[in-house]
């Protein structure tokens, strides 16, 4: 008993430093980031890029996350996993969804997959990809950073999943915000 109470302590106190900076980091000011301006490059880019090859492209971004994310101590990982279900990147006809996701106050970012693509391009591929994108933010580059890392996966996609004679537009192009 003493051992598990011990253990929760230290997560709390582990875990107390991000809880507060989400609560003290107003979802606004973590998203002025992206102005209407960005959103709309991004969303003109996905488009672009989605006329290339087969997959379907997903841009997301958050600041806050949701108490209980917070709680939890939840990785940015598992958080862009819950977001690629409930936003049915799933759900598309060849398993070719893929999820670019920014946690804004965490300053992370996170690519993921479905298992069509997955299956061809290896996620270390894609961890080169977040960690380029994680660079263009810490030096203020948003809009840059994102425009670039959709030009990057596009290339991975029209290598691995050209487009062919048919290539619907299954996803919605323009970026999340939560």
């Amino acid at each position: 008993w003493i051992w598990r109470r011990w253990c929760l302590g230290e997560m709390v106190k582990m875990n107390l430093q991000r809880i507060i900076t989400h609560l003290l980091t107003p979802d606004w000011f973590a998203q002025r980031v992206f102005r209407p301006a960005d959103l709309t490059a991004i969303e003109s880019a996905v488009a672009a890029s989605e006329k290339t090859h087969r997959g379907e492209l997903r841009f997301v971004f958050e600041g806050q996350l949701p108490m209980l994310a917070l709680w939890r101590d939840l990785p940015v990982r598992h958080r862009a996993t819950q977001l690629f279900a409930q936003l049915g990147v799933w759900d598309t006809e060849e398993n070719s969804g893929i999820l670019i996701y920014v946690q804004l106050i965490d300053h992370r970012v996170e690519i993921l997959a479905d298992r069509g693509i997955a299956q061809r391009v290896p996620q270390a591929q894609w961890d080169a990809l977040c960690r380029g994108l994680e660079a263009a933010f810490r030096q203020k580059n948003y809009r840059g950073g994102a425009l670039e890392a959709i030009t990057k996966a596009s290339e991975l996609l029209v290598q691995h999943f050209p487009a062919g004679i048919k290539n619907p537009n299954e996803l919605p192009n323009r970026p999340v915000r939560l």
